[in-house]
């Protein structure tokens, strides 16, 4: 990747929606040649998908929950297959440590808080901590540079 993937990547990520005449412009090279390095980031996975940022409080979501889960009471594959399936849990992540997992959750009030911490108790040894805000909740990234 060179300086003008980079900021392909950069723009992408602050705006999505960018056209490819609006990359175009922005960097000053011709449409073909950002369609052709748009068409490369994708085909090597750099850019796995295009996708919108939602607000969850404008969906009803306000309350945000980090979950750490550990003393895992079943296999990795039943637990991940039950998070995956489960409307509230945005993100699943298995971790090295004392915790085997970190869950992000979105939910609408505490009675669904409740039943979502119900349904996880069977699992594990749960610990919720409700987000209070998000200074950082979103940074486009790039790749590090070479040291």
């Amino acid at each position: 990747m060179d300086k003008l993937d980079i900021e392909i990547i950069k723009l992408l990520q602050e705006d999505g929606r960018m056209t490819i005449s609006q990359l175009s412009q922005a960097l000053s090279l011709s449409r073909p040649s950002v369609t052709e390095r748009l068409h490369r980031l994708c085909d090597h996975g750099v850019i796995e998908g295009f996708s919108a940022r939602i607000s969850l409080p404008a969906i009803g979501r306000n309350i945000l929950v980090m979950i750490q889960i550990s003393q895992i009471r079943t296999g990795p594959d039943e637990f991940e297959t039950m998070v995956a399936g489960h409307p509230d849990i945005l993100e699943c992540h298995r971790v090295t440590g004392s915790v085997s997992y970190f869950l992000k959750a979105a939910v609408s009030n505490m009675s669904r808080l409740t039943k979502l911490v119900d349904h996880l108790v069977p699992y594990g040894t749960i610990n919720t901590s409700v987000v209070l805000c998000s200074p950082v909740s979103y940074r486009p990234v790039v790749p590090e540079k070479a040291e």
